[in-house]
């Protein structure tokens, strides 16, 4: 309640300033919940065409790049982890990649791919790659010792070794990648929509909305951006919460 109360005291604050600076640019968020429920949300069935025509399209391009991050970096994550030596040599070109601001890989990807669909796919996965798999190496690298003697004691077939014990305890650093690799998702899923070529998506709603000086809707779907990593964010912190219930405190 306390958390709410803070965010409706910043919305009238917000209100209140917009309302006596009388500025265009920076509509009041009365102004803007009304434009985006009759963007989005005034259909007949709840969301309106535009809302399909550009949301879908967006939240699928963010779905699968990120997933196919999650299937790469969790893979080779686990590989490095497992090897001292590999995670030696990798090292140098992983904190490479890592380092590179991900907006600079969609001149790239468009050189490569064009612009569409496969090449906003490309650049999620591409920058959200990373934090997942370096997060997940360090996780399976970090396993206690005592841990894996144990199971040998036991004589836990690798399967098991692998699905008791390195998986059980890479499962927090994996979480917190996959956090960090979800926000950056968001940030590469609206930049590359913000490309020339760009048919449909969050961004290109924002851009269109810019061109022609639609500024409500321009602001409905900067709003509707920062809702979007609100969700996604809560929904991945109860998927972690129920997955790693075993760990209490």
């Amino acid at each position: 309640m306390i958390r709410w109360a803070v965010f409706a005291a910043c919305a009238l604050a917000w209100e209140a300033l917009s309302r006596s600076a009388g500025n265009r640019f920076f509509p009041p968020p009365s102004q803007i919940a009304a434009r985006m429920y009759e963007l989005w949300f005034s259909g007949s069935y709840i969301f309106t065409d535009e809302a399909v025509e550009h949301l879908a399209p967006s939240l699928g391009r963010l779905a699968a790049g990120l997933a196919g991050a999650v299937v790469t970096g969790v893979v080779l994550g686990f590989v490095l982890g497992r090897s001292a030596k590999a995670r030696a040599y990798a090292d140098p070109v992983l904190q490479l990649f890592r380092a590179v601001p991900p907006p600079l890989l969609v001149p790239v990807f468009i050189v490569l791919l064009s612009v569409g669909t496969q090449m906003q796919l490309a650049t999620i996965a591409f920058a959200t790659l990373w934090p997942i798999l370096l997060n997940t190496a360090d996780g399976v690298s970090g396993v206690d010792r005592r841990h894996l003697e144990t199971a040998q004691v036991f004589r836990l077939t690798a399967a098991q070794r692998l699905w008791r014990v390195l998986v059980p305890s890479a499962l927090p650093k994996v979480f917190a990648g996959l956090r960090l690799s979800m926000s950056v998702a968001l940030i590469l899923m609206v930049f590359s929509e913000l490309m020339p070529g760009s048919s449909n998506g969050i961004g290109y709603l924002l851009q269109d909305a810019y061109a022609v000086g639609d500024l409500p809707r321009m602001w409905s779907a900067v709003v509707l951006i920062g809702v979007l990593g609100y969700v996604l964010n809560a929904v991945l912190l109860a998927v972690q919460r129920r997955v790693l219930a075993w760990q209490g405190g």
